[in-house]
């Protein structure tokens, strides 16, 4: 039986939109630039009630990069809006030179990431973006579980000064961390156990909840832990928790390569080696498809949650 109660559902990319609108209202700095995809984003509010703060960028996301570099040198807290794959790989130059390399205040949001984009198909499902984003020196990476920590981690990012990345998606997803603090860089236990030790991020937060609810009914108890902020990385909790347990499972929606897997692989390497397994895509394009039936196709389902979970305990043991 799950643990989370439910409250609502609703897209993650609306959590950045409610947020935005929020900080519109009690911070006069912040500044939205848009490439285009104003209702996709759900910058509709901020557009609204803001208007004299709002660029429209249009189809010209390395220019949007690079106005959003200038407006920060300025004073002011811009917060660009595209897809994911446009606002990482088409731009990834002007990121490092313009933003990253000088360290601007410039907050990266990024919408429809990953496989559960759908129908939208593998020209957008990027799933590299967040080793992109975490490769850079000073870069902060956030990946939100749902709408309410969407919302909090776009508020968050407007007191936190430095260049960084959030990364949320466009499928509707169960809303489970109302009540819960966010804080960047601080990890969030969902479920302590003490048998094997469960990161996710993003939309797996949830496919790592609904495992921890089988592997419960299989006699196994398994901690699971929200990792939101994939830089900086909450070390201390990773080392806490997988020094009860002795194991690791990580869950992401992106390549095995680069993204959370590997933060938490050297981690472990360096301070405490354990066994551990990564539910993530392995070495693959995604397609066009339903969300769900692209998770279960490309191994992101909970029962592989509920395998890797199974073959780590075998190797511990």
């Amino acid at each position: 039986m799950l643990k989370f109660t439910v409250t609502d559902k609703k897209d993650t990319r609306s959590g950045f939109g409610a947020g935005l609108h929020e900080l519109g209202k009690t911070n006069s700095e912040v500044v939205a630039l848009c490439a285009d995809l104003l209702g996709s984003l759900k910058m509709d509010a901020f557009k609204k009630e803001f208007p004299d703060r709002f660029i429209q960028i249009g189809i010209a996301e390395a220019n949007m990069m690079g106005i959003a570099a200038g407006l920060a040198t300025g004073g002011k807290i811009p917060f660009t809006g595209t897809f994911a794959n446009f606002s990482t790989g088409r731009v990834y130059d002007q990121i490092r030179q313009s933003i990253a390399y000088s360290g601007k205040n410039v907050k990266i949001c990024a919408s429809h990431a990953g496989v559960t984009l759908g129908e939208d198909g593998a020209t957008h499902q990027i799933l590299e973006d967040i080793g992109m984003m975490r490769m850079l020196p000073g870069m902060t990476v956030i990946v939100p579980c749902d709408y309410e920590q969407t919302r909090q981690a776009t508020l968050a990012l407007a007191s936190h000064v430095g260049p960084a990345y959030l990364r949320f998606g466009r499928p509707v997803w169960p809303i489970f961390t109302t009540g819960r603090k966010f804080e960047i860089g601080r990890a969030d236990r969902m479920v302590e156990g003490k048998d094997v030790s469960i990161f996710a991020c993003g939309h797996m937060v949830w496919q790592a909840l609904e495992a921890e609810s089988i592997l419960t009914e299989k006699g196994i108890s398994a901690e699971v832990i929200n990792i939101h902020t994939i830089k900086p990385l909450d070390t201390e909790a990773i080392l806490a928790s997988v020094r009860k347990t002795g194991c690791a499972v990580t869950c992401e929606e992106h390549q095995r390569n680069g993204g959370l897997g590997d933060a938490v692989a050297q981690t472990l390497a360096q301070h405490y080696p354990a066994p551990m397994e990564m539910v993530a895509v392995n070495d693959s394009f995604g397609e066009s498809g339903k969300p769900l039936d692209l998770l279960k196709k490309y191994g992101l389902g909970p029962e592989d949650v509920v395998k890797a979970a199974s073959m780590v305990l075998d190797r511990r043991s």
